[in-house]
Parts: structure tokens; C-alpha cells; sequence
């Protein structure tokens, strides 16, 4: 168990989030500046939803082995690897992206760095941060993807159209530098290791297929948005403001989600259901013509169909205390198999039918990640009775 010696929680929590937002960047600041690079390098809709789903298809490919590295490398070194790797992808980038394929491959070479970004972190948070706290930090963790869209969003206006799109790729490659400062300092031991019969392998499994449908909706909000909004006829600053927005309010509500598990006994999953099946409302807002429908269907997607992750996270590292890493890259399988699939699909119907269609489609698809959601959470209680005799 983590112990409250050490770092501060804060102290630790902030260096998790920074690393797992710097991690994950790139391909956030690529969905951000959609429009910029369409137009220099020639690529629609369905090609932006490939290039995405590709670099989550090579994640969910590293998922379970990086997992098991950084259980055994310890976080202090994977977590600067991560780090530098995301600095050197966004520098080449700036510079090497004179194509659409260059951009894809690019991108899919840094892929790794997202996955060992986020693992070390839960590694960190698991061994690091007293029990007490432990909900809030993975909260404030999991802030780091709507951190990164943030990022992305305020790059549009301020960066992309001003100096140009290239420019955003290099201050991205500059913040991960100075982020190299906010990684661990040392490894924590870890406790002993619990007999493999003790892990709900079955009901990870289901949660992961759960996670990675909702994850395969949500991350066209970082995505697409921006295009989708400057679609509807409004200006491309604007919208880049709008997706900041969500972003501000999809943090808020992670670290909301954590600090609200740290008051809570159980019933973590159950949350994360509710949650989904609230944000799918979002979801069908997007879908609905006028600004007023855009700005509320942004706030409910990401506030509660993109607010989940960070206490999915907690719930299951709660299960799996001796190899948290391990347990983790199980259910980010899942999210970051979702993320292949759901861009490629979504960038289609955007393409052939609309982004109307798109979300809509997206809101059904939340519905069913609620659902399944709740037939973990049954596997889940299933299995603790078992183990309980």
C-alpha cells in the first residue's frame, strides 16, 4: 500500500499530470490544427479520422507489453522516456510533416510515448500516493487528456493563425522538454504480489471492451470538433475557443469525479456508468444545428462522456494494488483499441453523411459503453463474493 511518506500528493499528482499531458499531445495538437494542415497537406475529413486511429491502433499494440516494462523498469526512467520521445516526435513533426504520410508516419512512430506516459503514471500514483487520496490524484491525472486539448485549442488562435501550424508543434516539443523536471525522482517499492487467481482478469476484460467503445466516441471530441464546428459555419478561432472550453470543463469534472471517490466506499463503476449514459445527451446536442446546441452538447460530452477515465483508473488499481501497471494496460487495451476504430468510423460518416449523423451515432454507441459498463461492475461483484468464500 502507498504509504504518505515521500512527496506531497499535489507535488506527485501535478507530475503525473504533466507527464501524461505532454505524452499525449501530439496527437490532440494534430486534431486541433485540422484545419491548417488539411490545407497544406490535402486531407479531408476520413483522412484526419485514419491518421488517428492508426496512432491508437499502434498503442493499443504496445498497451499490454509496455505495461509489463514499466512495472519492471519502475517509473522514474519510463516516465522521462515518454517524455523526451514526445519532445523529439512533436520537433520532427514542426519540420518533417511536408506530406499527409509523413504526418501519419510520423505520428505512429511516437505512439509508444502516449502509452508509457500513461502507464508510468499510474504506476506513480499507485505506489506513491496515500489511499486516502488516491481517487482525487488519479483525477487530477486523467485531467491531463483535457489539459492536452486545451493546449491544442489555444494553439489554434494563438499559434496556428499567427505564425502558422508548424510553430505549435515546436512550443509543443519545448513544454515537453521543461517537463522532464516534473518526473518522479525515484521509484517506490512495491508490495507484494497477490496469487494470479486473485485478479478479475474476466471482468477487466468487459470493462475494457466498455471503455474502449466510450473511448472510441469520445476522442472525436478532441478530434473533430473543431472541424465539425467550423463545418456549421463558424470561425475557425472560435471554435478552437469552444474546444478549449470543454477542455476547462472536462478537467474540472475529472478532479471532481476523484475527489467525490475519495468519500465513497465503493460503487466507482457504477459512476462511470451513469456518467457515460448522461454524456451520450451531449453527444446528440452536437448534432443539433445553432451555436447554443453546440456550446451546451460540448459541456455535457465533456463534462460527463469524456469525465470518466481518471476514476475508471482508481477503481482499478483499487482491485489490482501489487501491479497496477499491469492491471491498468488491460482496461487502456481496451480505451486505446477504441480509439483506432472510432475515428476511422467516425471520419467516414463525417465524410458520406455528415457530422450530424457522426455524433449521433456516437451518443447510441456511449449508450451501449453504458450498459456493458454495468456488466463488469456485475463480474466485478461476482468475483469479489467468490473470492470472499
Amino acid at each position: 500500500m502507498p504509504t504518505p511518506a515521500g512527496p506531497s500528493a499535489f507535488r506527485v499528482a501535478a507530475g503525473a499530470v504533466t507527464v501524461t499531458t505532454v505524452s499525449v499531445l501530439p496527437v490532440f495538437l494534430t486534431g486541433a490544427l485540422a484545419v491548417q494542415l488539411s490545407a497544406d497537406l490535402g486531407f479531408d475529413p476520413a483522412g484526419l479520422g485514419l491518421v488517428v486511429a492508426l496512432y491508437f491502433g499502434v498503442s493499443a499494440l504496445f498497451s499490454l507489453p509496455v505495461g509489463m516494462v514499466v512495472e519492471r523498469v519502475g517509473s522514474r526512467l519510463t516516465s522521462r522516456i515518454a517524455v523526451a520521445g514526445a519532445a523529439v516526435l512533436m520537433a520532427v513533426m514542426a519540420v518533417g510533416a511536408r506530406s499527409y504520410w509523413s504526418l501519419v508516419a510520423l505520428l505512429l512512430c511516437g505512439a509508444w510515448c502516449n502509452v508509457m506516459g500513461q502507464l508510468s503514471s499510474n504506476l506513480t500514483l499507485a505506489r506513491t500516493v496515500p489511499a486516502h487520496r488516491m481517487g482525487l490524484s488519479f483525477g487530477v491525472k486523467q485531467a491531463a487528456i483535457p489539459a492536452a486539448t486545451l493546449l491544442a485549442g489555444l494553439s489554434v488562435p494563438a499559434i496556428a493563425l499567427t505564425v502558422g501550424w508548424r510553430w505549435a508543434y515546436v512550443i509543443g516539443a519545448v513544454l515537453a522538454l521543461a517537463a522532464l523536471a516534473a518526473c518522479p525522482r525515484a521509484d517506490a517499492t512495491p508490495p507484494a504480489r497477490p496469487a494470479k487467481g486473485d485478479r478479475a482478469t474476466g471482468a477487466l476484460a468487459v470493462i475494457g471492451v466498455a471503455a474502449g467503445l466510450a473511448a472510441g466516441t469520445a476522442t472525436a471530441l478532441g478530434i473533430f470538433l473543431v472541424a465539425s464546428a467550423v463545418d456549421r459555419g463558424i470561425d475557425p478561432g472560435l471554435a478552437g475557443l469552444i474546444l478549449t472550453m470543454g477542455s476547462i470543463v472536462g478537467l474540472s469534472v475529472r478532479m471532481l469525479h476523484g475527489w467525490l471517490a475519495d468519500r465513497r466506499s465503493g460503487g466507482h463503476v457504477a459512476v462511470v456508468a451513469g456518467s457515460l449514459a448522461a454524456g451520450a445527451i451531449g453527444f446528440v446536442l452536437l448534432a443539433v444545428p445553432g451555436t447554443p446546441a453546440l456550446v451546451i452538447g460540448v459541456v455535457l460530452a465533456f463534462g460527463l462522456g469524456w469525465a470518466w477515465p481518471g476514476l475508471l483508473q482508481f477503481a482499478v488499481v483499487r482491485l489490482n494494488p501489487s501491479a497496477p501497471a499491469a492491471a491498468t494496460s488491460i482496461v487502456q487495451l481496451g480505451v486505446y483499441a477504441g480509439g483506432f476504430a472510432g475515428p476511422i468510423l467516425f471520419g467516414w460518416l463525417a465524410t458520406h453523411e455528415g457530422f450530424p449523423v457522426a455524433w449521433s451515432f456516437n451518443a447510441g454507441v456511449m449508450l451501449t459503453s453504458a450498459v456493458l459498463m454495468l456488466v463488469g461492475r456485475r463480474m466485478l461483484l461476482s468475483h469479489a463474493r467468490r473470492a470472499g468464500g
